[in-house]
């Protein structure tokens, strides 16, 4: 299927909540219940709701599930949809580590969203994955393909990848990283002398529930150290991961959109995204959208009618 931006035919995507059109205030999670799932090591954070075939929303850092909150009630009408807190974020469990981070790894989140997703009744999902989501998303599509029906990956391309290209345009843009996974001098320290100072975001951005949420996150030490622990991981063990799939010649088998910002830094760093992109998978598609980094909250109309026209066409809804 050929895919075409949901903006392309003029006008922004305005679709349709309960049969009424948004006029523009913050959409918040309602319908959706907000529950505590135990998921084996970790107990999860999750919000559910709607009813359809089910989606697996997966957020970046700083972030918690709540980034989703002007995304999931455009999907609720026609898909099962499962946001939760990734281990070491927001409200989730925030296990012990260990020397080589492997308890903040993908594979771990990975393992822990497959667990969820069954323990709600669903043997195969979409999964779509933001930033250290994506990570999560894209481990979970080549660990277990039997579980996996439709991949959407937000502003990213993998992990080994950006490594192997790493040059001083990257260090310069991506200096976090290597910050963040370094642990000589704990990024931990400088972060919680002044959270919002690090994490720049506002209630007007973010909507005021999920800024409330984000902040609670940030100004929680114990969830600063968990995300640093994500990235350490992320330059170790993820990577190993990476490269072994590609020495393994391991591709994601179903179909993959790939969705990136023309504002985000990503088309500045790579020449050709879906190039990388194809290395990985068989069957790939993407554009990019016209919004920054952070895609859920700066364009959630635009972004749940590309996730709609991916993940089931039939429920792709009319531009008023």
């Amino acid at each position: 299927m050929a895919l075409v931006s949901p903006t392309s035919s003029g006008g922004p995507f305005r679709p349709r909540i309960g049969g009424q059109w948004p006029s523009g205030g913050v959409l918040v999670f309602e319908g959706f219940a907000l529950e505590r799932i135990d998921v084996g090591e970790v107990e999860l954070r999750v919000r559910v709701g709607g009813a359809g075939p089910p989606v697996l929303l997966l957020h970046g850092h700083p972030r918690t599930h709540a980034t989703w909150h002007r995304v999931a009630p455009l999907l609720s009408d026609d898909f099962h949809v499962v946001c939760p807190d990734l281990r070491g974020y927001g409200q989730s469990s925030k296990p012990p580590t260990s020397p080589d981070h492997s308890p903040y790894s993908k594979r771990a989140m990975a393992g822990d969203c497959l667990t969820l997703m069954r323990r709600l009744g669903h043997e195969r999902f979409a999964v779509v994955g933001h930033d250290r989501g994506g990570y999560v998303a894209q481990r979970l599509a080549l660990d277990h393909p039997e579980a996996v029906d439709r991949l959407v990956i937000l502003g990213d391309v993998p992990i080994g990848e950006a490594l192997k290209r790493c040059d001083a345009r990257f260090a310069a843009s991506w200096y976090h990283w290597f910050f963040f996974g370094q642990t000589e001098n704990p990024a931990e320290r400088l972060i919680n002398a002044d959270p919002d100072a690090w994490y720049k975001a506002t209630a007007d951005e973010m909507g005021a529930e999920a800024y409330e949420d984000f902040r609670r996150a940030i100004h929680d030490p114990n969830a600063v150290h968990a995300m640093m622990e994500d990235y350490r991981a992320g330059l170790g063990v993820d990577r190993a991961a990476d490269d072994a799939d590609q020495a393994a010649d391991r591709k994601i088998q179903c179909p993959l959109l790939i969705l990136w910002g023309t504002r985000d830094d990503l088309p500045e760093l790579y020449d050709d995204i879906l190039t990388i992109w194809r290395d990985w998978a068989g069957d790939v598609q993407g554009y990019p959208l016209d919004c920054g980094h952070h895609m859920s909250e700066e364009a959630p109309y635009e972004l749940a009618a590309a996730l709609r026209a991916f993940l089931y066409p039939s429920a792709a809804l009319d531009v008023p």
